[in-house]
Parts: structure tokens; C-alpha cells; sequence
């Protein structure tokens, strides 16, 4: 019986993904890059940064890390004048809250995510965030989910992971803790023969734990 939930955040609670996306391909494209979705998604999926293909190309990380910078207020700037809101979601949480200790495991900055969720109220129903950085390896790695599992306790079996991404699924197995695919249409074309379930929307989370 599981008794508890671990969400990612971009793409499950927020339709944010496609706009990291587009803040990260407009900088590279005023530095000479053309980054297609294709390729973000290889080097999303692997863990890397999307400024990557710059880096190949001999741009040292010292500069890649200013156009990063970059990509950082374009992308919050995205986050405060985009529909970002998922619908659904706060009622799903909601009932899921009376029955399940949840929390979310993101590979967003701490600053990002909370100009995200400002009078949102998803976090609300969360027993803890843990946010880029606050965990030793990012997504593929386990540690992110692991360090998850810890913070609510219980076993392995009692958990569940929503995801939405095949990072996010890769970490998700390697942990040892059964995942959910909730449809993305960013992500849609990932590689999820690996997860346990795949739901067309949150909603259907309520359904399947049933």
C-alpha cells in the first residue's frame, strides 16, 4: 500500500519545461547555436546542460556560465509573465494530502521555485522541497529520490514517484522506487518503458492509487 508521494515539479505540478527550454535556446542563438528540441532533449535526459553544445564547440565554461546568467532572467522573466498553471492540480493535491505524505523533488534552483509556486499554493501540501543543489547528484543519479525517501521515511515499497521526464525516470529506478509518467507533451517522445504506470493527467493519479 503506498502511503507516500514524491512529485518532480516542472512539467507534473507546472507547465514550465518548454519555457526553460526556449529561454535556454534564445541565448544560444544570440551566441551563433542553433539548439533543437531534439538535442535539448538528449542532453536534458542525460543530465547535462543545454549549453553543452557550446562547450564542444571550444566556448570556454567561464563564458558559457555568463550566457547561463542569462538564461536565468530571460527564463524567470518567462516565469512571471506566462501561464505556467497545470489545471487540476491544487484539487488533486488536495484530496492526495488527506491520505499521503508527499513531497517534490525538483531539479529547479531554490530562486526559481519559488518565483514559480508565489501565492501558487501548491507547496502547501508538502512536507519538504528539495531543490538543485540540495542533494549530491542531480537526476539521472538516485540521489535526488533517495534523499527524498529519507526525508519521509517508511519503506520503498510505500512510495511513489510522479514524473515526467526520462531523467526523472532514470532516477527514479535507479533509487528502487516505483514511478508514474504523467503525459507532457514536451516530453512525450522520452523513453518510459521502464515506469510502472503512465497517466494522461494528474487526475488519474487518484484513480490508479486507488
Amino acid at each position: 500500500m503506498k502511503t507516500q508521494i514524491l512529485f518532480d515539479n516542472d512539467g507534473v505540478l507546472v507547465d514550465t519545461e518548454h519555457w526553460y527550454y526556449t529561454a535556454s535556446a534564445e541565448v544560444l542563438n544570440t551566441m551563433g547555436f542553433h539548439l533543437s528540441e531534439d538535442r535539448y532533449h538528449d542532453i536534458m535526459i542525460a543530465g547535462e546542460s543545454a549549453f553543452l553544445i557550446a562547450e564542444e564547440a571550444g566556448v570556454p565554461i567561464s563564458e558559457t556560465d555568463k550566457w547561463r546568467a542569462q538564461r536565468n532572467e530571460l527564463y524567470q522573466h518567462y516565469l512571471r509573465t506566462e501561464e505556467i498553471a497545470i489545471s487540476g492540480v491544487k484539487e488533486v493535491l488536495e484530496q492526495l494530502s488527506h491520505r499521503y505524505r508527499m513531497g517534490i523533488v525538483t531539479s529547479a534552483l531554490r530562486c526559481d521555485f519559488e518565483l514559480i509556486h508565489a501565492d501558487r499554493g501548491i507547496a502547501d501540501y508538502m512536507d519538504f522541497v528539495l531543490c538543485s543543489g540540495e542533494y549530491p547528484r542531480a537526476k539521472p543519479y538516485p540521489d535526488p529520490y533517495l534523499m527524498g525517501w529519507e526525508r519521509l521515511g517508511g519503506e520503498k515499497h510505500e512510495t511513489i514517484i510522479i514524473e515526467d521526464s526520462e531523467r526523472g525516470l532514470r532516477s527514479a529506478v535507479a533509487a528502487g522506487i516505483e514511478c508514474v509518467i504523467v503525459h507532457n507533451r514536451f516530453t512525450e517522445k522520452h523513453d518510459f518503458s521502464a515506469a510502472a504506470h503512465r497517466i494522461k493527467t494528474l487526475e488519474e493519479l487518484i484513480t490508479l492509487l486507488n
